[in-house]
C-alpha cells in the first residue's frame, strides 16, 4: 500500500465474512470491496429522534455493479452516504479494503474520498464558474496543491481530457456548467469522479434529476465503466429498470436489508 493510503488508514482491522448468495460467476472469487455491518442511523429534528437506519449489512465486492433500492425515507441515500463516509453511524462498523473507514477523523475521510472512493450525486456539484476540463481537474489540484500540480500539468490535463472523451464531451471543454444541458453536467461529473482513478464509484440517483433519454445515455456509460473498465460501482436509484440491470440489488425498507436480488 502507498504511504498516502496508509495515511488514509491509521489502523486496519479484518474484513468481516462474506456471502456471495448467487452472484455471477465472475464474481464468486472476487475480493470483498466494501463491507458494512450493523449499521444504524438516527436524525433529530427538534426534540423527536427519527430512525433512519436499523442494523444494516451490506457488502460489495470487486467489479461489481450494486443497485440500492427502496421507497422514499427507507434510508438509501442515508446509507450511500455513510459508506461515502460523508456522514457518521450511530453504530456499526464500516470497512472499506479491509480497513475500518466510519471512525476515522475528518481528515482521512477527506483524503479517502479524494483519492480511493469517487462520488457522483442527482445535482452533479459542478463548480459554476469553472470550466468542464477544470471542473474534472479538481481532485487533482486538491490533491497534490498548486506547486506540485503545475510541475505536473501537462499530465493531468492530458488525463482529464482523456475522460470527458470517454464520457463523450471532448467538444465541451471550455464550457461551463450554464452552458451545457443536465445530461452533459452529469457526464462532467462522471469525468471528475473519475479522475484519481478511485476504487470504488458511489452514485446517488444519478439520473434521478435528468429526462429519460439523457438518463439513458448516463447508464451506457456507468455500464460501460463497470464493464469495460472494471470500475466497482454501488448505485442508489428509485427506477427499478436501472436496479435490474445490476448484479446485485439490494432493497430497503423501514431501515433495514428486506431483501437482495441477484442477476442471472
Amino acid at each position: 500500500m502507498s504511504s498516502a493510503f496508509e495515511l488514509a488508514y491509521p489502523e486496519s482491522q479484518p474484513a468481516m465474512a462474506s456471502s456471495r448468495g448467487s452472484l455471477h460467476p465472475r464474481l464468486l472469487k472476487a475480493p470483498v470491496v466494501l463491507h458494512a455491518s450493523g449499521v444504524t442511523k438516527s436524525y433529530r429534528k427538534g426534540k423527536v429522534e427519527v430512525p433512519v437506519l436499523n442494523g444494516v449489512d451490506i457488502e460489495v465486492v470487486e467489479g461489481e455493479f450494486q443497485a440500492i433500492v427502496g421507497a422514499s425515507g427507507s434510508g438509501k441515500s442515508t446509507l450511500l452516504h455513510l459508506l461515502a463516509t460523508l456522514d457518521q453511524p450511530d453504530t456499526g462498523e464500516i470497512y472499506f479494503e479491509e480497513n475500518r473507514i466510519d471512525n476515522l477523523p475528518a481528515s482521512s475521510r477527506d483524503i479517502l474520498r479524494n483519492r480511493y472512493i469517487g462520488m457522483i450525486f442527482q445535482f452533479y456539484h459542478l463548480l459554476p464558474e469553472l470550466t468542464a476540463l477544470e471542473n474534472v481537474l479538481m481532485p487533482v489540484m486538491i490533491h497534490h496543491g498548486i506547486i506540485s500540480y503545475t510541475l505536473q500539468r501537462r499530465k493531468f490535463r492530458q488525463r482529464a481530457k482523456e475522460l470527458l472523451d470517454l464520457v463523450g464531451l471532448s467538444h465541451r471543454l471550455k464550457h461551463r456548467p450554464r452552458e451545457m444541458s443536465g445530461g452533459e453536467m452529469q457526464r462532467v461529473a462522471i469525468a471528475r469522479s473519475l479522475m484519481a482513478n478511485p476504487r470504488l464509484l458511489l452514485a446517488d440517483e444519478p439520473t434521478g434529476n435528468l429526462d429519460r433519454a439523457a438518463g439513458e445515455e448516463i447508464m451506457e456509460i456507468i455500464h460501460e465503466l463497470n464493464s469495460a473498465y472494471d470500475v466497482t460501482i454501488v448505485m442508489v436509484t428509485h427506477d427499478m429498470s436501472i436496479a435490474a440491470q445490476a448484479d446485485r440489488t439490494v432493497r430497503l425498507a423501514e431501515g433495514k436489508v428486506e431483501s437482495v436480488s441477484f442477476q442471472s
